[in-house]
């Protein structure tokens, strides 16, 4: 089955073909990042707006890559939520009109389960069951997997989600958008040490999260030092690199606590956040002491993109599920309610 994904969740362009046979065969993304910096965040009628410019100039270029023809797609995956309603609304419309045109199915997919699954489109995919840990701007979230529609919630974040914690952190402390690249960056030239910021909810039982109370500490630290006269380009790295420290390690302690609660030794990570090399290397020395596996997706695939969508359309579409054509789009939508294959 030759499936075409669309995402347009938020602020990233993403079109890939994705063949049930043959693996990913092309795949393209357009990200609003400059768009959206002169804000320092996503403005999500502009990102609507842009999604509607960029979505059939991809479509053509992924089909030229594959070297494909609109009739050999047998099907169209696109995300349904959870997301910006605007965004989701142009590409579930643009995938409707184009299942209509074609005469063939389409799909709304669960954006995080495109995620979570992200890591199937590599060379070695884990096997089920395992624990995911999906962390992106909008989610952070422990998730008992044992099949594809078979999730069980084990602990989120009560407020800001890790994601969204890089990013305002750092606009708090004067970096560029988007801030969590930005904060990595900055934290390979910090001194360990200068900086300790506390690990929230790591004292009592428990999977859940919370990050906003780190951002309030890093903008205290922050005008602490200014009011010092120390504004620097250093202390900025410091504080990136506490930050950091904090964030990874509060991850790590909550991991490991659900591979224990779960008798689980494999480990996936997803979402945008689990691009960060700190965070890798943290979860791989930790399920290396107990004697685990951790898989996650190449960078390319850890943001918002269209293989993601194809590669979980196409595993819905194979068990039968379809939907009709009516334009249907969800900004909430817990992943749980999604049905199993």
């Amino acid at each position: 089955m030759l499936v075409l994904g669309l995402e347009t969740s938020c602020d990233e362009t993403g079109v890939a073909l994705y063949d049930s046979e043959r693996g990913l065969l092309a795949d393209a993304l357009f990200s609003q990042i400059d768009l959206h910096r002169v804000f320092g965040g996503v403005v999500p009628e502009l990102a609507s707006r842009d999604h509607v410019k960029r979505m059939l100039p991809l479509i053509r270029q992924v089909l030229e890559e594959a070297g494909c023809v609109a009739t050999e797609i047998d099907a169209i995956a696109y995300t349904a939520g959870p997301g910006l309603v605007g965004a989701l609304l142009v590409g579930a419309s643009c995938a409707q009109a184009l299942a209509f045109a074609w005469d063939i199915p389409a799909i709304g997919v669960h954006h995080m389960e495109g995620h979570l699954l992200a890591p199937m489109l590599e060379e070695n995919p884990p096997e089920f069951p395992f624990v995911a840990l999906l962390v992106s701007g909008g989610h952070t979230q422990l998730v008992r997997v044992d099949g594809i529609g078979q999730y069980e919630l084990l602990g989120e974040s009560l407020d800001d989600a890790a994601g969204e914690a890089f990013d305002k952190t750092a606009k708090l402390i004067g970096l560029n958008y988007p801030g969590g690249p930005e904060i990595a960056r900055l934290a390979e030239q910090g001194v360990p040490g200068r900086f300790v910021f506390p690990r929230p909810m790591t004292d009592r039982p428990g999977l859940e999260f919370s990050f906003s109370g780190l951002k309030t500490f890093a903008l205290n630290t922050w005008q602490q030092c200014k009011n010092a006269g120390d504004d620097s380009e250093q202390t900025r790295c410091d504080l990136s690199l506490a930050f950091q420290q904090a964030v990874v390690e509060t991850l790590t302690i909550k991991c490991k606590r659900a591979l224990k609660q779960t008798g689980l030794k494999r480990l996936v990570i997803a979402g945008g956040v689990s691009a960060n090399k700190a965070l890798r290397a943290s979860l791989e020395d930790m399920l290396g002491s107990i004697k685990g596996n951790v898989y996650y997706a190449r960078p390319q695939f850890c943001t918002d993109n269209g293989a993601m969508i194809a590669y979980a359309g196409c595993q819905r579409l194979l068990a039968g599920q379809h939907q009709d054509l009516a334009i249907s789009v969800q900004a909430r939508w817990p992943m749980e309610q999604l049905p199993p294959l």
